[in-house]
């Protein structure tokens, strides 16, 4: 059997998608690898089809329960025999997984990085033959990461431990240039094959929004996406229940997940969230790595995350089955205030960093929040901004993005950027942008008095302008590299030397604003975010949009289908079939076996399993009749 059979007869697929075939022929030479490839790009496959046809086991080393369990899941009713390690299995329950592998029952086994210095683990790789070991979410090897993980260091002395040296390979959705060079030197790849295949989710709108009510919005848009599933995820557990609340007193099944909860309140809330009960959870970020739910149509996020990496992770949920999704964040100043007192009192493990490296993780914790902030107050293409980010170059204008699909001007704001260069001036670089912002509106607080501020010239400069307005051409001049801010939680505002140009006059500075049309919309808080998401919707029809209304019916009917089977088994529904798949049996209206199997994501194993309800249900559904229906 060769890759493709092992692609077609398991997973269901003809071929392989971008970048995973040059991973996998890299792994099957024997050569490490390196793969940075976006949620839902596939990058599980890379090292599955390869352990099915190594001679020994391979290790997938993952960070999460919940992430082996639905990996494994998925393969096992795939037709894959694997089996996770992990603290949610007794001794004994471990003991009988690691026989059965020697044994040969197993080609695949999930790892939690905590288990691989015990010594029933390390007695058993030493008596088995390992073909790889594959590191998911590799960026927690790296301590300049998001989600640094000191347990992911044992890895590098597990492989050293072990008889003869494995095929090693890393795969992770979001890597920064430095994060993938901790990758290669940490977990000391050799002569690695990288492949970034690019960060840009085309089938995601993104947008960002500042509604006077959040609340409201949020309730608004899941009450107009009733049946479809969603993620709306808050930075503290208090908004978590409050969002939760809200949403239940509307009669939408919801669940809620936060680190107060108790372990078997959690796994409750996955669960329902996972099988569909219900469609809509609320969660803090201690929610989602490693859940492989297919159909998530929408990621709100009420509050704005700490980083971009975090978002982009966190977002990236949505759509993993490639069909268009939104993810919107809503956004407010206060945002970044609530992120700095979190990243002040989060817990450091003192023990892992000494006071040097502290400094410079929190010095890194700013400056990702500074990132964001840029992020939710930019004019400029959303898309291209987090292709930047990462290092890579959109084109500008994504047309699937709330900047892109929003009505904007162009205004030259040179005269009021070289009274603000000239304000930082005066001020000596002492103050952050609230201060410096109410000084130029000449603004009466208490904390502006304290500081005597009235003495300066700059003092009501731009009194014709609002704080707000003058906050965001600050943002402006900091994206354009006119001035900078100390790296620290005080965020000083410090001229660059491009400051003195602008304040000469032979540098303008050009903002695009939302034109009168769009800024009236936009003032009411709610509605601004519904448009532009149903524009960039529009714009990107679903699969299911190729279906016409009896194509639907169709669609509707494998989907109770799938539902009935899922509950039967106790599966989440989308690893019996995803809905690209059902969409697929609609246009396609398999008969017999061998059509059947031409469905993409139809492998042998589940067509043995499902394949013959499926085609009944078509059967039943068209009358026997092929040739009268045509549903594309």
């Amino acid at each position: 059997m060769d890759k493709y059979e092992i692609l077609k007869r398991y997973f269901g697929y003809d071929t392989f998608r971008e970048g995973q075939e040059l991973l996998t022929d890299c792994i099957l030479n024997g050569r490490d690898v390196l793969g940075i490839m976006p949620t839902g790009a596939g990058k599980s496959i890379c090292y599955q089809v390869p352990a099915l046809l190594f001679p020994g086991i391979t290790l997938v080393i993952s960070p999460l329960i919940s992430l082996m369990k639905d990996q494994v899941q998925s393969l096992n009713h795939a037709g894959i025999h694997a089996a996770y390690i992990n603290s949610s299995l007794t001794e004994n329950q471990i003991a009988k997984a690691l026989q059965y592998a020697a044994e040969g029952r197993y080609k695949i086994i999930y790892v939690a990085p905590e288990r691989l210095e015990t010594a029933s683990f390390l007695w058993f790789v030493q008596r088995v033959e390992i073909s790889m070991v594959a590191v998911d979410e590799a960026h927690c090897i790296s301590q300049w990461g998001q989600d640094f993980r000191p347990s992911y260091l044992k890895i590098v002395r597990f492989v050293e431990q072990l008889p003869v040296r494995p095929v090693l390979s890393a795969f992770t959705a979001t890597a920064t240039g430095a994060v993938k060079e901790d990758i290669i030197c940490v977990l000391g790849l050799r002569d690695p094959e990288i492949l970034v295949t690019g960060f840009d989710r085309k089938n995601l709108y993104f947008g960002v929004e500042t509604p006077r009510r959040r609340d409201e919005f949020v309730a608004d848009y899941v009450r107009g996406h009733s049946g479809e599933s969603g993620i709306v995820y808050c930075s503290t557990r208090k908004n978590v229940e409050q969002v939760h609340e809200m949403l239940c007193g509307m009669g939408i099944p919801a669940a809620r997940y936060h680190a107060g909860l108790s372990a078997e309140e959690r796994k409750s809330s996955q669960d329902a969230f996972i099988y569909d009960v219900k469609p809509v959870i609320v969660a803090t970020n201690a929610f989602g790595m490693g859940i492989d739910k297919s159909n998530v149509r929408y990621v709100l996020h009420y509050n704005m995350p700490q980083s971009m990496e975090n978002y982009y992770q966190e977002a990236g949920r949505a759509g993993r089955d490639g069909e268009p999704s939104e993810c919107i964040l809503l956004y407010s100043p206060q945002d970044i205030m609530v992120n700095r007192f979190l990243i002040e009192n989060k817990e450091q493990r003192e023990d892992s960093f000494d006071e040097a490296q502290l400094q410079a993780i929190r010095e890194r914790d700013e400056e990702r929040l500074r990132v964001m902030s840029f992020y939710c107050s930019t004019t400029d293409c959303l898309r291209d901004y987090i292709l930047k980010y990462f290092g890579e170059y959109g084109g500008g204008d994504c047309g699937n993005c709330s900047n892109c699909s929003g009505e904007f001007e162009d205004v030259d704001m040179s005269e009021e950027a070289a009274v603000i260069v000239r304000c930082i001036r005066e001020l000596g670089g002492r103050y952050g942008i609230n201060v410096v912002a109410g000084t130029l509106t000449g603004a009466q607080t208490a904390k502006l008095r304290e500081y005597n501020v009235k003495r300066f010239a700059s003092f009501g400069t731009l009194s014709r302008r609002r704080e707000t307005e003058i906050k965001k051409m600050i943002q402006k001049l900091l994206q354009d590299g006119v001035l900078a801010q100390t790296a620290d939680k005080y965020a000083l505002l410090r001229l660059a030397p491009l400051a003195k140009e602008v304040e000469d006059g032979r540098r303008r500075v050009i903002m695009r604003v939302p034109s009168r049309a769009r800024a009236s919309v936009a003032s009411d808080g709610r509605k601004s975010a519904q448009g532009q998401a149903s524009q960039g919707r529009s714009r990107k029809g679903r699969r299911s949009d190729v279906l016409n209304s009896q194509g639907l019916e169709c669609f509707e009917a494998l989907r109770a289908l799938r539902t009935e089977l899922a509950r039967e088994e106790s599966l989440p529904p989308y690893i019996v079939f995803s809905d690209k798949t059902l969409v697929d049996m609609c246009v396609r209206l398999p008969f017999t076996r061998e059509e059947m199997l031409q469905v993409s994501g139809v492998g042998e194993h589940k067509y043995e399993k499902y394949g013959e309800r499926f085609i009944s249900r078509i059967k039943e559904f068209t009358g026997g009749v092929k040739g009268k229906y045509y549903f594309g």
